[in-house]
């Protein structure tokens, strides 16, 4: 398990001590929250997450933007259109796809984005991409960068509006299905401990038949979740929709909020990362993908304080009492 949880110690699922005080509830984030020109990063993760749904000439202009976001900063409309191969009208469209109400708005929000980006990196290349040319030293620098970037971008995008729905939701659930294929699965399985261990009837299925069959066994009351960095794997897409279609409230955990996942999720959290040479879900995507979990979980533990410490203490006696023997 990449969360490292152990048996023993409620410390572990991110719980305090059964005599510490009950922590506030999530606080509510407006419904419909937008690109917040207060908040720059904000503008590179939301273009990065619909990057592959831009139209080519709109993501000609993402990609410029990404790739040098205080160059873009310092462009007239007219010098981005030109630079891009496209027009003033598609970069004014672009900009309200991500969020914003114009170019100017942008601009403000690339190079606020391009002064933090260059204030939190200690090398011109610690946020680059991995080379074959890299020492070592190198790339624990870069990948350190690209987990602590992703942990920071998925926090500072995440709706919590949703997050409370999420919490909800898993609190009143029946059952909990979780979905995740391949190195997804392997947060799956994270959630369905923490879940389970506190008392929810939750089970993780990293295999595509057996998901179905599950899914296909649920109904209103019940929850199910699907992890997907992509948003594409087909198998916990499928899953989902059957989940969906049998009247389960739905859940969606992806990188992407433009992907085939969303389409069968009643509610979608997302995660913020950066791609790079060597991505995979045992990377900065499942870093990312566990902090979401982690928030999800604690939000439903906090609903029954009392009921989580009960369960967790239960728990590590059962285990302690069994290696005892």
């Amino acid at each position: 398990m990449s969360s490292g949880a152990n048996p023993q110690d409620p410390g572990t699922l991110g719980m305090r001590a059964p005599d510490a005080p009950a922590a506030p509830a999530i606080a509510a984030a407006p419904a419909a929250p937008g690109i917040d020109a207060g908040a720059p990063p904000t503008v590179l993760v939301r273009i990065r997450a619909l990057l592959p749904t831009f139209p080519p000439s709109e993501r000609r202009v993402a990609e410029a933007a990404l790739a040098d976001p205080s160059g873009v900063a310092a462009k007239t409309i007219s010098e981005l259109a030109a630079d891009c191969d496209t027009s003033e009208t598609t970069v004014i469209r672009f900009c309200r796809t991500v969020g914003l109400k114009g170019y100017p708005e942008m601009r403000i929000g690339l190079a606020a984005a391009a002064g933090i980006e260059d204030a939190v990196t200690t090398a011109p290349t610690v946020g680059g991409d991995i080379g074959p040319a890299d020492s070592l030293a190198e790339v624990v620098t870069k990948l350190g960068y690209a987990d602590a970037r992703a942990v920071q971008d998925t926090v500072a995008q995440l709706d919590l509006h949703l997050l409370e729905r999420a919490v909800d939701a898993v609190v009143s659930a029946g059952a909990v299905d979780i979905y995740g294929i391949g190195a997804s699965a392997l947060i799956a399985a994270d959630l369905h401990h923490k879940l389970y261990r506190i008392g929810h009837r939750a089970a993780a299925w990293p295999d595509a038949e057996n998901a179905l069959t599950s899914a296909a066994l649920l109904g209103r009351g019940d929850v199910a979740i699907g992890i997907s960095h992509t948003g594409a794997t087909p198998a916990t897409v499928t899953a989902l929709e059957e989940a969906h279609d049998n009247g389960a409230r739905t859940i969606a955990i992806t990188n992407f909020p433009r992907s085939p996942i969303t389409d069968v999720a009643d509610l979608v959290l997302t995660t913020a990362v950066r791609e790079t040479t060597f991505r995979s879900g045992a990377m900065a995507s499942r870093i990312a993908a566990l902090t979401v979990v982690d928030c999800l979980f604690v939000g439903v533990a906090q609903r029954n304080f009392s009921r989580t410490t009960r369960a967790v203490e239960r728990t590590r006696s059962a285990v302690v009492g069994a290696r005892g023997q």
